[in-house]
């Protein structure tokens, strides 16, 4: 397998086309005093595209994402593009580090230093990793999968890790999609990982508030997904039944895109409804961009459809979406027995954690954090509360 260093340029042609659509936007009305209720705030996107065409330096922030070792290797006929950063300590311990929809892989750009140098944030040299930063299969700069189900990452990345990269055995944090992935490699190469560290339990079971049997902390859980998901699950159904319909309009609209994302980032940050509380706005377009200059926001939605089409190995008669439930299940989850991979949940308040207990049903929670702050994108709103959780976790493991 032939590893190649990347670097990353986007043409002028690509950057000035994105200025053209940005100045030409035909923008919608809004009715008064609506705020972000019907969704992204008009004047909020207004404000932000002028900085996206006037301010926001694209070379700039491609100058400092190449400061990171890049590469790309052809696995098995598909190109996975990756960072590798190694470890400055006396016996670093490799990590993978999986982002999730709508981040990239430079959702992890204030954590790899923490977790390759700790020394040099008065850390202790010992905890330090060799840390790995894949793009998704969809994402970045990776390869687009072409195929229906296409997504073959939890194969693909193992053979990253040992056959590439020459590591036995490997640690992997993730939450989101690639917590998905990180699950379902946990089940399928357990001899791979060492251990799996999760800020969130996924979508992997069919259960919910109606489903008989459940502790009032179990449906006091399930009552607060659904709530959510009637709130603000909406892009989770369009993008896992009709993805395509949508890709129209976001591959050829930079605002579009911009507001199909930050809307995300918003919602699902402890941004307390401001979200430049949480990101700077060179952060939300640096993420922005890297979907636009890819042309991945497809590619990367019908990560939903897959999945909503997916035999996740559930019982008969439930899975991964399913709304009901049987007795059985609040027991099981409907799956199989756990995964020996010992687990590190690490869990952020705007996240809606679970209780232990059901994550104990399905994954082998051997370390369990509460953090006081943070959300979806904890790598980017708290990296140091991340990094320590990290660090105790894996620092705990045999």
């Amino acid at each position: 397998m032939n590893r190649q260093p990347f670097t990353i340029h986007v043409s002028d042609d690509v950057l000035d086309d994105l200025r053209t659509r940005l100045a030409r936007t035909r923008w919608p009305d809004q009715v008064e005093g609506a705020g972000w209720d019907y969704g992204v705030n008009l004047d909020y996107i207004r404000s932000l595209t002028d900085y996206w065409l006037n301010g926001f330096d694209w070379r700039a922030q491609e100058a400092r994402l190449n400061d990171f070792a890049h590469f790309r290797t052809a696995i098995d006929g598909t190109t996975i593009h990756y960072i590798h950063e190694r470890g400055r300590g006396p016996n670093p311990q490799p990590l993978l580090l999986l982002h999730g929809w709508p981040s990239t892989f430079d959702l992890y750009h204030k954590l790899i230093p923490l977790l390759t140098d700790p020394a040099r944030f008065g850390g202790d040299p010992a905890n330090a990793f060799d840390v790995v930063v894949p793009s998704l299969t969809g994402f970045g700069f990776s390869d687009r999968p072409t195929r229906r189900g296409g997504n073959r990452d939890a194969e693909l990345l193992p053979n990253l890790m040992q056959q590439v990269l020459g590591y036995d055995d490997f640690g992997v944090h993730a939450g989101d999609t690639g917590g998905s992935v990180a699950q379902a490699m946990a089940m399928a190469r357990p001899d791979a990982l060492c251990g799996l560290h999760l800020t969130d339990i996924g979508w992997n079971e069919s259960v919910d508030s109606r489903t008989p049997g459940l502790t009032p902390a179990q449906r006091a859980y399930y009552e607060s997904l659904d709530r959510w998901m009637f709130n603000e699950g909406a892009y989770i159904s369009l993008q896992g039944t009709k993805p395509q319909n949508l890709a129209y309009g976001l591959n050829d609209s930079p605002v579009a895109l911009a507001a199909w994302i930050i809307d995300q980032f918003r919602k699902l940050s402890d941004c307390q409804g401001d979200i430049e509380r949480s990101f700077s706005r060179d952060e939300l377009l640096t993420n922005v961009t890297l979907y636009w200059v890819t042309e991945t926001i497809n590619s990367s939605m019908r990560w939903y459809y897959d999945g909503l089409h997916a035999d996740w190995g559930a019982a008969e008669g439930g899975s991964e979406w399913s709304a009901g439930g049987t007795e059985n299940e609040a027991e099981t989850g409907g799956w199989g027995a756990p995964s020996p991979v010992p687990v590190g949940m690490a869990l952020f308040p705007a996240k809606n954690p679970p209780p232990r207990e059901v994550a104990e049903r399905y994954l082998n929670i051997v370390h369990w954090s509460e953090l006081p702050r943070g959300g979806h994108f904890a790598a980017l709103e708290v990296p140091e509360l991340l990094a320590a959780d990290l660090c105790s976790f894996f620092g705990s493991l045999p």
